[in-house]
């Protein structure tokens, strides 16, 4: 009797031992498709985060390196990129352009010069993180530089003090430094470039600082239309002629008839000039600037019948 149940107890542990790895093979085989489902969850989560995050900060993909030793370098520049504009802030409160981007006393001005005085603040344009703080006695004179998320670096010269430091993260509207006269500058004003790749970009083409705004939600960056692009937001966002006035800068199109009348200042009598563009006319541009064929021509010593060239800069009052 005994022999008989020890049969019975050694038979029935062998088959629980055996039975065990199959359910454990059937319960492994039920997790399978579940953790299959999850890893692909996960998978697109973490795609989803990645898209995003390089949606948000584009400048990851533009730089590959970070340096304090230059202000720009130039690198590859893509064909097409989009610049996201919002969450910004105008780096003045002052609206007066006292210099286009472009050519300038037969050298390239790669930013805009905007009117502000010794002590004015000057802020971040978007959010980043402070790549220079330095002083360049033959240049920019003090000057900061801000690689931004959206992948643009923008660059503020000839300031008096700068208030921010080196690999410091700032957010748009932060103060980074007060306007100043310092470096090659022939009067207080603060010069404002935007480098996409170390490229300098005509700023025109994204802020607009008569009206202290942005031009739109987002820029788009194409090399094949950049110029035409930068020369007609030149026209709309810039200097009248491409002139620098200083304080007697007048913006012809935007003066009211009381302020063109206001004394007899060397404001109300500051020159005024008009740049031609392609498929103009003495008489549209007559029509344009509120003046007749005659005194353009006179005030120019050209004839109503003179070929006109598209940039070429005319006087009309």
């Amino acid at each position: 009797m005994f022999f008989k149940n020890l049969k019975k107890i050694a038979f029935l542990t062998v088959a629980t031992v055996c039975t065990l790895p199959t359910m454990g093979q059937d319960l492994l085989a039920r997790q399978a498709p579940i953790d299959r489902k999850m890893k692909a969850v996960d998978s697109m989560a973490l795609r989803r985060l990645i898209q995003a995050e390089s949606y948000e900060s584009p400048a990851a993909d533009l730089y590959n390196d970070w340096d304090n030793r230059y202000a720009h370098k130039a690198t590859n520049l893509p064909d097409t990129f989009r610049i996201n504009l919002r969450n910004f802030c105008m780096p003045t409160t002052n609206r007066v352009i006292t210099s286009n981007f472009g050519s300038r006393w037969g050298r390239q001005h790669k930013g805009l010069d905007i009117k502000v005085y010794i002590g004015d603040t000057i802020r971040a344009a978007f959010s980043g993180k402070v790549r220079i703080v330095r002083y360049e006695g033959r240049g920019y004179g003090k000057y900061v530089v801000i690689r931004h998320n959206n992948g643009l670096e923008t660059i503020y010269g000839h300031m008096s003090a700068q208030l921010v430091a080196e690999n410091q993260e700032v957010r748009a509207g932060d103060p980074i430094g007060l306007g100043g006269n310092t470096g090659r500058s022939t009067g207080s004003h603060l010069h404002f470039e935007t480098r996409l790749c170390g490229i300098a970009l005509n700023p025109a083409l994204m802020f607009d600082f008569r009206n202290q705004d942005v031009v739109d939600d987002y820029y788009v960056f194409r090399k094949s239309t950049y110029n035409r692009e930068s020369a007609e937001a030149t026209r709309l966002r810039g200097v009248a002629g491409g002139r620098s006035f200083g304080d007697d800068l007048d913006f012809a199109d935007n003066s009211t008839p009381a302020a063109r009348q206001k004394g007899t200042s060397s404001r109300s009598a500051a020159a005024r000039f008009h740049k031609v563009s392609k498929g103009e006319s003495l008489y549209s541009i007559a029509r344009k600037r509120g003046t007749s064929v005659d005194a353009i021509c006179k005030l120019n010593h050209i004839s109503k019948s003179t070929r006109l060239r598209p940039g070429q800069i005319l006087k009309y009052n």
